[in-house]
C-alpha cells in the first residue's frame, strides 16, 4: 500500500469493511479510497481481485457505500430501511454476475468476469450487505461508540456487546483520551 494514502481498515463482514473506506464520518473524514487504483487495491485485499477501475467505477462504487452506510446505519438504530438506500443496493445486487467458487482447499472464491469485474465485485459487496440486513447471519449491525467515527460494524462477539468498529484505531483513541483525562485529574485532585 502507498505511504500516500490511509490505510484500510479491514473487518471479517465484507459490507461493514466497505463502508468503513470512509471513517471519522463525524470529524475529520479519511476517505481510503480517493483514487481508481485504491478501489482496486481495496477489492484486492478484500477478495475481489480486478484489473482495474475507472473515475466512474469510483464514483458508483462510492455510491454503493453511501447506500450501505445509510442502511446499516438505521438497522443499527433500529429505524426503518430507507428505501432509496435499499434500492441502491438492490440495483447493484442484481447487476453483479459474478460466481461463487471453490478453491482448491475447499474455500469460496468470486469468479468476476473479464467484461464487468468491478461492477461484479460491487455486486458481491452489495449481496453481502443484503444479507446482513436481512438478518441472514448471526451477528448483529451496531455503531462505533466513537462520537467522531459512528462507523457501522457488524457485531458477532459471544455477548454482542462491542463497543468500536475497530479496536485498534477507534477504541485506543478514547481508552487514550480517557487515560489522559485521568492523569490531569490526578494531580489536581492530590493538590
Amino acid at each position: 500500500m502507498s505511504a500516500r494514502f490511509p490505510d484500510f481498515r479491514l473487518g471479517k463482514v465484507l459490507a461493514t469493511s466497505f463502508t468503513g473506506t470512509l471513517s471519522e464520518r463525524h470529524g475529520d473524514p479519511v476517505e481510503r479510497i480517493p483514487t481508481p487504483a485504491r478501489l482496486v487495491d481495496w477489492l484486492a485485499v478484500s477478495g475481489l481481485a480486478v484489473g482495474s477501475a475507472t473515475a466512474g467505477h469510483l464514483e458508483r462504487a462510492r455510491e454503493l457505500r453511501e447506500a450501505i452506510h445509510e442502511a446499516a446505519t438505521a438497522a443499527a438504530r433500529g429505524d426503518a430501511l430507507p428505501v432509496a438506500a435499499a434500492q441502491v443496493i438492490n440495483d447493484f445486487s442484481v447487476r453483479g454476475r459474478a460466481s461463487a467458487v471453490l478453491d482448491s482447499a475447499g474455500d469460496r472464491q468470486w469468479r468476476l468476469s473479464a467484461a464487468s469485474a468491478v461492477e461484479d465485485a460491487l455486486g458481491v459487496i452489495a449481496a453481502d450487505a443484503i444479507g446482513i440486513l436481512a438478518g441472514e447471519r448471526d451477528g448483529k449491525l451496531a455503531l462505533c461508540a466513537s462520537p467522531t467515527c459512528q462507523a457501522a460494524f457488524f457485531d458477532t462477539s459471544q455477548s454482542r456487546s462491542r463497543r468500536w468498529c475497530d479496536m485498534g484505531t477507534c477504541g485506543n483513541k478514547e481508552k487514550k483520551a480517557r487515560f489522559l483525562a485521568n492523569q490531569r485529574k490526578g494531580p489536581a485532585a492530590a493538590t
